[in-house]
């Protein structure tokens, strides 16, 4: 007798698919190698091409918004109607709810946006028989799974990131952690910060599960130590074109090593509003020589791009809005390659980078700090293979994309009321210590 496939899930995503959340894209993958049959939601339309060749590898259904307000009007009525037919006394509790939040919302025309969307949500949930709704930024995709599930009494839970949790609201973060299932985020450095957030909820609510890297997807570069004498050292930095990668400070690394009489060229991949500005900043430095901004890349262009480097950099910041990085993917991805790091000691990053032993960290915002270690590694290849291939070691043991998306898997596929006590475990070289993934209390 053939057993009965498992109901799906849906992924509430702002915006699918998006070249830059290529970290989305793997544990969608995963999830369906897995056997889960999913359903994604996106917010907003589709980013335009290019897109990574890995979504056409995606079955999932994408529920995007009709292109017209009067569409959308349309299926968004269609939608709550239906859901007040459906659960009449859920669905007018989520609208007083609403209403009440209205009062205190700085932003009531959003909550109302997303109230609106969650319908849609909800009705389609309802009509596929979802039964557990994720959802990914603790933002505006996780308010609109939060009314879905207050709407249709679907189980939710979201992964939380960076700018998500940096820029909300301590008191709507509060209100999301105690109505999910679960929540996970990407390092114990948020895992702390969210269970400070919200002392009286259990802390075990809240799962340390790092973004997988598809180790299969990456190969080791050709032994660096196989290069000529007098070889051009490649750096290379990946990340948005925004004030919190400290692309500035990099080009300032850049310029001290230059005078220094060190052989290097830089490529900076990346597309954002800083474009223009930092571009200046290389004219500026008579660095056009050394640095070129290279735009946006997929990731096939990318692996390309780290097989080809000598040095993976990366200086982000706190930002002064407090915007900040987990730990980038991208560092991850480097590393996977077999190309020696350095970063900056913000958020989350030394919980990868540890220094002296996986790559080499700086203060932030400092740049001769930052030159000093990529001269240490430029000089010192020896050094830089034994770092990077501790790092290779980390990433199997810690960041494997199979093994991190099978634990969200599996917090996906137990019941809601179940808790199960287990010993606490330090996630690598942490500056906090963080619970094992268990399986969280019921809601809220």
């Amino acid at each position: 007798m053939s057993q009965q496939p498992r109901s799906p899930v849906a992924y509430v995503l702002k915006r699918y698919p998006r070249l830059t959340e290529t970290f989305i894209l793997n544990e969608i993958r995963a999830m369906e190698r897995l056997g889960e049959r999913l359903h994604i939601f996106s917010l907003l339309p589709p980013e335009p091409p290019p897109h990574h060749p890995m979504v056409a590898e995606v079955r999932a259904p994408v529920h995007v918004p009709p292109d017209g307000w009067r569409a959308r009007a349309r299926v968004t009525i269609v939608a709550h109607m239906a859901m007040l037919r459906a659960f009449p006394g859920r669905y007018v509790r989520s609208a007083t709810l609403a209403m009440a939040r209205t009062l205190t919302s700085r932003h009531p025309v959003s909550l109302w946006r997303q109230f609106a969307r969650a319908g849609v949500v909800a009705d389609t949930c309802r009509r596929e028989g979802v039964r557990h709704i994720h959802a990914h930024f603790a933002n505006a995709p996780t308010s609109v799974a939060h009314f879905a599930h207050r709407m249709s009494g679907i189980p939710f839970s979201f992964t939380a990131h960076a700018k998500d949790i940096y820029l909300s609201r301590p008191m709507i973060l509060r209100r999301h952690l105690h109505a999910a299932q679960f929540v996970a985020t990407c390092t114990a450095y948020n895992a702390a910060y969210l269970r400070q957030v919200a002392p009286r909820l259990d802390p075990r609510r809240v799962h340390l599960v790092y973004h997988g890297i598809d180790l299969q997807s990456f190969a080791c570069a050709e032994a660096r130590s196989m290069k000529p004498a007098g070889h051009r050292a490649r750096v290379l930095a990946v990340g948005r074109l925004v004030p919190k990668k400290g692309h500035e400070d990099l080009i300032g690394a850049c310029a001290l090593l230059r005078d220094q009489g060190v052989e290097f060229e830089c490529e900076i991949v990346g597309s954002g509003p800083l474009h223009e500005a930092l571009l200046g900043e290389v004219h500026r430095r008579d660095l056009t020589d050394r640095v070129r901004l290279c735009g946006a890349m997929t990731h096939r262009e990318l692996i390309t791009r780290y097989r080809e480097a000598d040095l993976f950099v990366l200086a982000p910041r706190i930002a002064d809005d407090g915007d900040r990085d987990g730990i980038p993917n991208v560092i991850a991805e480097a590393m996977a390659v077999g190309v020696p790091v350095v970063a900056t000691d913000v958020s989350g990053i030394p919980e990868l980078v540890r220094h002296g032993q996986t790559g080499l960290l700086a203060p932030s915002r400092e740049p001769a700090a930052l030159a000093a270690a990529m001269k240490r590694l430029i000089d010192d290849r020896e050094l830089g293979d034994c770092l990077a291939r501790a790092a290779r070691d980390v990433l199997h043991r810690d960041f494997d994309l199979w093994q991190t998306t099978r634990g969200l898997h599996d917090l996906m596929r137990q019941p809601r009321c179940c808790a199960t006590d287990a010993a606490p475990r330090e996630a690598g070289t942490a500056r906090v210590e963080v619970s094992a993934p268990v399986i969280g209390e019921g809601v809220q």
